[in-house]
């Protein structure tokens, strides 16, 4: 089920001429990763906007020195990031609609979208749109998304993608709005 841009505005009306560019693939990516009732695609897309700002980013704003959390301890051990070498904290930062972190997540999603190890040299694909959607919507599909969005298990996909509840707010009202706009019934609880 494709959604038009129409709907795309509705649900992100920050979003502006992006949810034109985006459209295309984002409706190619959900289609590949069966994204594709409305149940799914609003939760994708609630998840979408909060993580990318609505489609204004599609690389992790921030400045090196506010990366280097991802270069020591325990995040970065997680993410997979080389703690003996600086560097992978700004090289692997968040990218794509999703924002893939870490060099751990680099290599699966190029060895997912790609069959070798080409994002570990260009993380920078991830900033593209046609790269973006496609990364996003493999990390919902690895990350089995598609089940949680089919029970409305809203709390648990934030915590797959996040980590943790933040921005949890913001999620839930895109996540309301997509409902509506896709004709779908309110949830009461995002539990």
């Amino acid at each position: 089920m494709n959604i038009s841009e129409h709907q795309l505005q509705q649900i992100y009306p920050y979003a502006r001429r992006q949810a034109g560019i985006f459209l295309p693939a984002l409706n190619d990516a959900m289609g590949r990763r069966q994204i594709n009732t409305a149940q799914r695609q609003a939760a994708f897309l609630a998840q979408v906007g909060h993580e990318s700002g609505q489609l204004r980013y599609v690389r992790e704003v921030g400045n090196d020195h506010s990366l280097k959390r991802y270069e020591k301890g325990a995040l970065a051990r997680l993410l997979g990031n080389d703690i003996e070498v600086p560097g992978d904290g700004p090289r692997y930062r968040g990218r794509g609609l999703l924002q893939v972190t870490g060099r751990t997540n680099y290599l699966n999603c190029s060895m997912a979208l790609f069959g070798d190890r080409r994002l570990l040299k260009t993380p920078e694909l991830l900033e593209q749109t046609h790269w973006a959607a496609e990364s996003a919507a493999w990390y919902w599909w690895s990350k089995g998304l598609n089940a949680l969005a089919d029970r409305d298990d809203f709390i648990t996909i934030t915590r797959r993608i996040n980590g943790g509840l933040n921005g949890l707010q913001e999620r839930v009202e895109l996540w309301e709005r997509a409902r509506a706009v896709l004709c779908l019934s309110p949830v009461l609880s995002p539990d």
